[in-house]
């Protein structure tokens, strides 16, 4: 799996001009589900996710982790995570999970954060989405399980 974590002031999710999910301070979340990923690669990814120290302690340092700094989480799937633009200008995303695989690990994603006890909204899998949010830092930070 990759994710694309965005440490956030606040962060929200629209489909249709409908506001769908949104956070105050925490992660933006944008993962894609690869074709070789499972539940145990699922896991793995979001207890890494609950586990980094994004977020600024009393010192100002970053040394608190999502549930330290009582942040919550915006899970939105994005299948373009896998694009691969080796050739030519537009990005193939034949790489990324089929869609009813994918559905299921994003979802699964959410479900095992919210089970370490981390507030998640989701966005809408397969929507057009609008998504706003403002930047704390900016902290971007990218994770692949692939990588070594």
């Amino acid at each position: 799996m990759k994710a694309l974590l965005q440490r956030v002031k606040s962060a929200s999710v629209s489909v249709a001009g409908n506001t769908i999910g949104d956070i105050e301070a925490g992660l933006l979340i944008f993962v894609c589900a690869m074709p070789q990923d499972n539940s145990k690669v699922c896991a793995k990814l979001a207890a890494k996710v609950a586990k980094l120290r994004l977020f600024k302690d009393a010192s100002g340092k970053m040394n608190l982790n999502l549930s330290q700094a009582g942040g919550s989480a915006l899970v939105v799937s994005q299948f373009t995570l896998a694009a691969d633009t080796a050739r030519g200008n537009r990005p193939g995303f034949s790489a990324a999970a089929k869609p009813d695989v994918a559905e299921a690990l994003y979802l699964e994603f959410a479900s095992e954060l919210r089970a370490m006890g981390i507030t998640v909204e989701t966005g809408q899998f397969g929507a057009d989405m609008a998504v706003s949010l403002v930047n704390d830092g900016p902290v971007t930070i990218w994770l692949d399980t692939d990588a070594p």
